[in-house]
């Protein structure tokens, strides 16, 4: 292929290629920047998710927690809008509570959060994540899938989204 000239072309060339290398090197799906996901344990058939590899844990937006013990265990119940500033389709959830964990936001801030564990479907894969819940509304999705959740499952192509469908 002769020289482009323009370098910005030749760097788009060279991230294409690249990228195109690595796919056909692993056997891992890709996913985008954001996805549309499933929290069936919760009751959550679709949610908008950003996928933040440069956070360690997923959050899920929750409001009105409340923290209670049945039958011997730690349990929490919250309610989750799964539409972002919207007020329909409200889901109720009570769930076990596995722990409670300082986590930093990305405004620096440390937040006790309650922590949970359910199954995450994306695409045809489904699997156990923990979840921290914390109130979500200013941010611009429902739903933040951390790195720990998708390690070894997806690659992550920052410049494209809902690849799974």
């Amino acid at each position: 292929m002769p020289p482009s000239p323009d370098p910005k072309q030749d760097q788009k060339l060279d991230s294409k290629r690249e990228r195109r290398e690595f796919a056909t090197s692993t056997s891992l799906p890709f996913v985008g920047w954001r996805e549309w996901i499933a929290l069936p344990g919760l009751g959550l058939d679709r949610i908008k998710a950003k996928v933040d590899t440069g956070a360690r844990s997923s959050a899920l937006h929750a409001t009105n927690l409340k923290s209670f013990r049945q039958d011997g265990k730690s349990m929490v119940r919250f309610e989750v809008y799964p539409i972002q500033h919207s007020r329909a389709g409200l889901v109720i959830v009570e769930t076990e509570l596995i722990d409670e964990r300082s986590v930093r936001s990305s405004s620096g801030k440390a937040q006790i959060r309650p922590v949970i564990r359910t199954a995450l479907s994306l695409g045809r894969k489904r699997w156990p994540i923990e979840l921290t819940l914390t109130n979500r509304d200013a941010m611009g999705f429902r739903m933040l899938i951390g790195r720990q959740a998708i390690r070894k499952r997806f690659v992550v192509d920052p410049g494209r989204s809902y690849l799974q469908g």
